[in-house]
């Protein structure tokens, strides 16, 4: 038997509460999830502490030792059988914990697709199926440079791992193995649910080669997407999701990975999902590992736009005709149909893989201007880049979509663009090389664009609270300059209430339709760089709904 293990070290006392009970590899390692005894857990019990771990199949040894350096290791009781938890009660001051356990067995991805075919389409054209074969890294002498190999084989390092191309020609590339762990035993015995491989969505199985290092210092992504907002959930959508099984299914839809997986895979997540909705938007809710999916760049070709500003025509040219493109996307990177998700809409009904894969998450959900509980959700990106979201002037039917909506790639066009040639995950425009194609000046214009909607949010919010002061009806005047507002109000009125459901039926509606379009100009974020003509417009008619019941 060949020894691995997993080391933990605990200074005693001030143990951690309760383990996860879902346990994510934690660490990001070169290769995905390791062929190791993988330390999960130590929870603290009234007398000793609970060690947990997951491995293979076979005879696990678990040591202890009084600290990190000279102590030597005490075995703790004999060596157990798929028992991947124990008690430990007799603790030194400073323990740390080590589990010895048996080699990995790993068998390559032929033996998987036996059974997986549906699943496992391991097609020779991927990025990961050709890692070790790419001409670019055999050229960089890749095949023999051990810097490289864990991240370009299967269990390179590790015992029955990849050797060399000669030796484990079967464990080349990136397969099944790099991120479900050997799966050997499993081939062997795939009724014995006790050697399943392990199936974990935590960014850092991917985070392990998607990283910059010093050997491979290019490749950030995984620390820019741990920096970004995807990289943890909302603290109080957590809570909201703690608090409700079914707020899993709907917040978590797009605040969840775990969730979101679960719904793209037909489940449930309210029902299937107990303590793993806390996953953050992770690799695999844009990513299919699965799949080659291949999307045809849907705006092709030189579009002559309408500039509404200035009456002038836009002329966008998208070079890449036909372009196709990979990285195994779930969803198209850019569409023109309208489209938002209702937290009552059934998942499966209503999701569409051909929308914009931003889109999927960044709509208005639906929102209306007689909704009257809150404001619209911070997420109509999508809709205001398309002018299809908010209340115009009687007769008037959104549809000003904007010049940026046009652009090849739309979101990630801005949002994403490549350093070193890879993109970027922290999804911030941190430059404006991208617009040099089109603006003279695009600092400079944006920060115009930006402060000239700001202002305007600004006026439309005096001119409410005008509203409020002056001309609220009697039932709506104890709420001072809330009484435009919100029962729970946005960001433009924090610290106060809003009049109740019962008195919200005494605000005239073109005061609900100029709070609407307010509170969308402002959360769509962008002030003006998303659609800004359209911004104008939405500000201009809550101006004049308002000035109609001011001046009437």
């Amino acid at each position: 038997m060949v020894v691995t293990l997993a080391l933990v070290g605990l200074g005693l006392p001030g143990l951690p509460g309760a383990a996860q009970s879902v346990p994510h590899l934690t660490v990001a390692q070169p290769g995905g999830i390791p062929g190791l005894p993988l330390m999960t857990g130590i929870t603290q019990l009234t007398n000793g502490v609970q060690l947990n771990w997951y491995g293979p199949s076979g005879y696990y040894q678990v040591f202890q030792k009084s600290n990190s350096l000279t102590a030597p290791w005490v075995a703790l009781g004999r060596a157990t059988n798929l028992n991947l938890t124990t008690t430990i009660t007799k603790l030194y001051s400073n323990a740390f914990f080590r589990v010895s356990g048996p080699a990995p067995h790993y068998a390559g991805y032929q033996v998987c697709i036996g059974c997986h075919n549906n699943i496992c389409r391991y097609e020779t054209n991927t990025e990961h199926a050709i890692a070790f074969s790419n001409p670019t890294f055999v050229a960089a002498g890749g095949q023999t440079n051990a810097n490289c190999l864990a991240c370009h084989t299967v269990g390179y390092g590790l015992p029955t791992g990849f050797v060399s191309a000669a030796a484990t020609p079967k464990l080349a590339g990136v397969q099944c193995e790099n991120c479900h762990g050997p799966a050997a035993n499993h081939a062997a015995n795939p009724d014995d649910f006790t050697v399943i491989p392990r199936v974990d969505i935590a960014a850092t199985v991917c985070g392990g080669c998607h990283n910059s290092t010093s050997v491979y210092p290019v490749a950030p992504t995984f620390m820019e997407w741990s920096a970004s907002g995807h990289g943890a959930v909302v603290p109080d959508v957590l809570s909201s999701m703690a608090s409700s099984a079914n707020n899993i299914s709907s917040c978590g839809r797009c605040h969840s990975g775990s969730a979101r997986l679960a719904l793209l895979a037909g489940q449930n997540p309210a029902v299937t999902l107990t303590n793993d909705f806390n996953v953050a938007i992770t690799c695999a809710v844009c990513h299919d590992p699965h799949a080659v999916t291949a999307w045809t760049n849907g705006l092709n070709g030189v579009i002559t736009f309408n500039n509404p500003l200035t009456g002038n025509a836009t002329v966008i040219t998208n070079t890449a005709l036909g372009a196709v493109y990979t990285n195994q996307l779930r969803c198209a990177l850019a569409s023109t149909n309208d489209f938002f998700l209702k937290t009552s809409d059934v998942f499966t009904n209503v999701y569409n893989p051909n929308i914009n894969v931003c889109a999927q998450c960044h709509n208005d959900r639906g929102t209306a201007w007689t909704d009257t509980s809150r404001p619209p959700h911070h997420s109509p990106q999508y809709n205001m880049l398309l002018g299809t979201v908010g209340e115009l002037a009687t007769g008037t039917t959104p549809g000003l979509p904007a010049t940026h909506s046009r652009l090849e790639m739309q979101c990630v066009a801005c949002h994403m663009q490549p350093a070193n040639d890879v993109n970027s995950h922290t999804f911030a425009v941190a430059t404006y090389q991208v617009c040099f194609t089109c603006h003279n000046n695009p600092a400079g214009l944006v920060q115009f664009v930006t402060n000239s909607i700001a202002t305007q949010i600004q006026q439309t919010k005096s001119y409410l609270d005008m509203w409020a002061n002056t001309a609220a009806p009697a039932g709506l005047q104890k709420y001072g300059t809330y009484a435009w507002e919100y029962t729970t109000p946005g960001d433009l009125s924090p610290g106060g209430s809003g009049p109740v459901t019962a008195d919200q039926a005494l605000i005239p509606d073109d005061i609900k339709k100029a709070r609407f379009d307010l509170y969308l100009v402002l959360y769509d974020g962008s002030y003006g760089v998303h659609n800004g003509p359209y911004d104008i417009q939405l500000l201009q008619a809550a101006n004049n709904w308002i000035e109609g019941l001011l001046y009437q």
